[in-house]
C-alpha cells in the first residue's frame, strides 16, 4: 500500500508521542519535531507508510537517546492481555466453532496499537471482552471477512508463517495459534521484530506471553513497522519466500504486504480512515482478508 496524504499528520503525531514517551524535555521534543519537518519532504508517496515511520522513529531514538520509548507500555499490554487469557481460552473451548472464535479474538487483540491514528480506548475494549460483549453476527456476510477461504487454505498446508504485530496482542495470537497447532495439527513459525519499534512485539514479549510453548519464534531482523522485505534478514526472507501460507497481523503488515504476490491472510481491525478506504471497509471492522495465489503441491 502506498502512502496517502492523510498519513502525514499521523507521522507527526507518532513522532511527538514517541518523543514524550522517551522522557526528554520540551526543547528536545521541539528539536525532534523540527527534524521530522525537515525529513518529511524527502519521502515519496510511492513508499509505504511503515517505510516513513521507520525513519521517523529512528530519528526520535537518535535525538532522545531512548532505545525503547514504548517499553513500559509493552509490559503493561502483555500483563493486561495475560489477565484475560484464561477467560477467552474457556470461551474458545465451549464455542460451536473453535477456530472462528480464536480468529475473532486474535483480531480483537489488534486494538492494542499505539502506532495507529485511532480513537479506540484499549482498556475499554479489553473490558468489553471481560464482560463477554462480543458477537460473530454478520461476520460471514462481510466481503472482507473470508473465513471460508481461510479454512480451505489451512487444509492445503502443514506449516504457517505468522507475522506478529504488537506486544499484548501476542496473547490473542497465542489463542489462535494454539487452535491451529493443537486442533488443526499445523506447525507455526511466529515472526517478531529484532529491535524496538513503537509497541511492536519482540522475542522477549513472545516468550513472556508463552508463545514459545506452542510455536517457533524468530525475528525478521528489523526495527521497522510491518514487514519491509528489503530490510529483513536473510533467514526471514528465505522463510518468507518458501512459505505457502502466511498470516499477516495488523495494519502495518497490511500496508507493507498488500501488493505482494503471496498466499496471505490479513487479520486486523481497521483503525484509521486510510486503511478502511484501502480495504473498502468501515472503521472498527473486523478484517480477515484473503489474498490467495495457487499453492504449490
Amino acid at each position: 500500500m502506498k502512502t496517502y496524504l492523510e498519513c502525514i499528520p499521523c507521522f507527526f503525531k507518532q513522532a511527538l508521542e514517541a518523543a514524550k514517551l522517551s522522557g526528554v524535555d520540551k526543547n528536545i521534543q521541539k528539536e525532534i519535531m523540527d527534524e521530522v519537518s525537515r525529513l518529511m519532504p524527502t519521502f515519496s508517496l510511492s513508499a509505504s507508510p511503515p517505510e516513513m515511520a521507520k525513519e521517523i522513529h529512528a530519528l526520535v531514538r537518535e535525538i532522545s537517546d531512548a532505545k525503547d520509548p514504548y517499553k513500559q507500555i509493552k509490559k503493561n499490554s502483555n500483563l493486561l492481555a495475560l489477565k484475560i487469557y484464561p477467560k477467552l481460552k474457556q470461551e474458545i473451548k465451549t464455542s460451536e466453532d473453535r477456530l472462528l472464535t480464536a480468529v475473532y479474538f486474535s483480531i480483537m487483540g489488534n486494538i492494542i496499537d499505539y502506532g495507529a491514528k485511532n480513537s479506540f480506548n484499549v482498556r475499554r475494549e479489553i473490558d468489553q471482552l471481560f464482560k463477554g460483549n462480543y458477537s460473530f453476527v454478520n461476520l460471514h456476510r462481510s466481503a472482507h471477512f473470508n473465513y471460508h477461504q481461510f479454512r480451505e487454505a489451512l487444509n492445503e498446508v502443514e506449516e504457517i508463517v505468522y507475522l506478529a504485530d504488537n506486544a499484548g496482542e501476542v496473547v490473542f495470537d497465542r489463542l489462535l495459534i494454539e487452535e491451529l497447532v493443537e486442533n488443526n495439527h499445523k506447525k507455526v513459525i511466529y515472526v517478531v521484530k529484532e529491535h524496538p519499534i513503537i509497541n511492536d512485539a519482540l522475542a522477549e514479549d513472545a516468550f513472556f506471553c508463552g508463545m514459545n510453548d506452542i510455536a517457533t519464534i524468530i525475528s525478521n531482523g528489523t526495527a521497522a513497522p510491518g514487514t519491509l522485505l528489503d530490510y529483513c534478514s536473510e533467514e526471514f526472507t528465505e522463510l518468507y519466500g518458501k512459505a505457502k501460507l502466511i498470516i499477516s497481523k495488523g495494519q502495518a503488515n497490511y500496508e507493507t504486504l498488500s501488493e505482494e504476490n503471496k498466499s496471505l491472510f490479513f487479520l486486523l481491525r481497521a483503525k484509521c480512515p486510510v486503511i478502511a478506504k484501502d480495504i473498502d471497509c468501515g472503521i472498527g471492522d473486523m478484517v480477515l482478508l484473503a489474498k490467495r495465489t495457487r499453492l504449490m503441491a
